[in-house]
């Protein structure tokens, strides 16, 4: 093994985050905590429990599920370091394809979840089959079809996502086998959201851990051992995406879940499409943004070579860890607030929001100080000796992890505004950050500062996106003080 880079302590700090959040779970579910499987648990938790146990039980389990998710690439990212600065690069330029064709299953997965939420809430089984089927088969066909369109036209997708000449080759080899491959995760994600609707976070828990605990072994086996290069890394992540689909396809056939899943169940009706159309459209437009940005980056770092695109990627794939993981907890967030909201317990409504913003600020500023003190540390781990790239990383990274401290109170308020209903508003917000702040830096700011307007052109966002959130906020609060006095006086007279 020619690799410098100690692959088997990134083994064993994954697998000890991995192993201590399934005995950190388990354990709040013996003591009841973590038990939104009922209705009527479900109910207490979102109109009468204290809010720091209503947002523990249920924001935790999908807090932790994000973070596994973000665990596979970096898994990817730390053992294909090892091989060079273009297979390193390679990787970051295939990224945001994979995730515009993951997305597709939070479009329909995403947008199915709420809506089997009221379903069966009203006892409407028949229905809820019915979404549910459509769903799920929906996203994967659209699925199928990106990725046929994908695999056709790869070459000049790559080009257009920033590869250069020397990462081309690598880009293209990884691509084949990790595009392919992504079917499964369509399935994966789409049914991750399906089978938390009907309460099932075990279920969910376990295919996310299985997945991820053996792409981790795999990847070193397949990378190194077998010498398979960036080949090795698309096929370990492969086999640990199938490995999920198997624990899901076991779940069902079992009847474990409260949902038919048939064929003639498809119903694509006006009321169901536009229902998961009405959700799930918002968040693959998100993720579509994220994809852009990231591919912007890729494209306007090219000019400076694979050791600033592949510091780039390092650093978005560490940034996204902690993002991923606050938009988990979030998700707990979310009913809790609509469920006030809908209920007029506006007290209640305001402590869930203060407590949110205090805990995923503080989470922000922990994770970000993690990475901004120790950003060289973190940067050297994804390469085996480009000083090109550490040096290029570490500034980035740097300056990444004292920004992130306000992504905790953007993140609050974007995911608040769709809670209350607020259609127009909440999407205005939530593409601040990847879209409306940041595609017009991106595009501009290079031509005049050269690298460091790449460097820098995340945390500029989220600065712009952090000012534009305190004056959307302040309005929000206005607005909600109006609503309350209106109802308090109704009640009154």
């Amino acid at each position: 093994m020619t690799t410098t880079i100690n692959y088997s302590s990134m083994n064993i700090a994954a697998a000890i985050t991995i192993n201590y959040s399934i005995i950190f779970y388990t354990s709040c579910q013996e003591k009841g905590e973590f038990n939104v499987n009922s209705k009527n648990n479900k109910m207490e938790l979102l109109g009468n429990a204290p809010i720091p146990k209503a947002l523990m039980a249920m924001g935790i389990p999908t807090m932790l599920g994000m973070m596994v998710n973000a665990i596979y690439n970096l898994v990817d990212a730390y053992f294909v370091g090892g091989l060079g600065t273009s297979q390193m690069g390679a990787i970051s330029v295939v990224y945001p394809l994979g995730q515009v064709v993951v997305g597709l299953g939070l479009l329909f997965g995403n947008g199915a979840a709420s809506y089997l939420s009221r379903l069966l809430g009203n006892g409407d089984k028949e229905k809820a089959d019915k979404v549910a089927s459509t769903a799920l088969y929906s996203s994967i066909t659209v699925g199928a079809i990106m990725i046929i369109f994908s695999v056709i036209f790869l070459q000049p997708i790559l080009k257009l996502l920033g590869a250069t000449d020397s990462i081309m080759p690598y880009a293209i080899t990884y691509a084949s086998i990790y595009i392919v491959s992504c079917i499964f995760n369509v399935f994966n994600v789409t049914m991750n959201n399906i089978v938390t609707s009907e309460g099932a976070a075990k279920t969910t828990m376990l295919a996310l851990m299985a997945g991820a605990i053996l792409n981790i072994g795999l990847d070193p086996v397949f990378i190194y051992v077998l010498d398979m290069g960036v080949a090795g890394a698309a096929i370990a992540t492969a086999i640990s995406q199938i490995v999920s689909t198997l624990v899901y396809l076991t779940f069902v056939l079992r009847k474990k879940s409260v949902y038919n899943f048939k064929i003639k169940n498809c119903t694509f009706t006006k009321e169901i499409m536009s229902e998961i159309f009405k959700i799930g459209i918002p968040t693959l437009v998100f993720q579509i943004l994220t994809s852009l940005s990231i591919s912007l980056v890729n494209t306007q770092a090219r000019p400076y070579g694979d050791s600033v695109i592949a510091g780039m990627g390092a650093v978005t794939r560490v940034v996204s860890m902690g993002s991923l993981m606050v938009f988990g907890f979030i998700k707990g967030f979310q009913p809790i607030a609509g469920y006030s909201y809908g209920a007029k317990k506006f007290d209640r409504l305001h402590e869930a929001i203060k407590t949110s913003i205090i805990w995923s600020t503080a989470f922000c500023v922990i994770y970000g100080l993690v990475l901004t003190i120790f950003s060289k540390g973190i940067i050297s781990h994804f390469t085996k000796g480009d000083l090109e790239m550490i040096r290029v990383g570490t500034q980035s990274l740097r300056i990444n992890g004292i920004s992130f401290i306000l992504f905790g109170f953007y993140t609050v308020y974007s995911s608040l505004f769709l809670a209350l209903g607020k259609g127009l508003a909440g999407f205005i917000l939530g593409a601040c950050r990847q879209g409306i702040c940041f595609v017009p830096v991106i595009l501009i700011l290079p031509m005049f500062w050269g690298i460091n307007g790449i460097l820098y052109v995340q945390p500029i966002a989220d600065v712009l996106s952090a000012i534009i959130t305190i004056f959307m906020a302040l309005h929000l609060h206005q607005e909600l003080d109006v609503t309350k006095q209106k109802f308090l006086s109704e009640k009154a007279g």
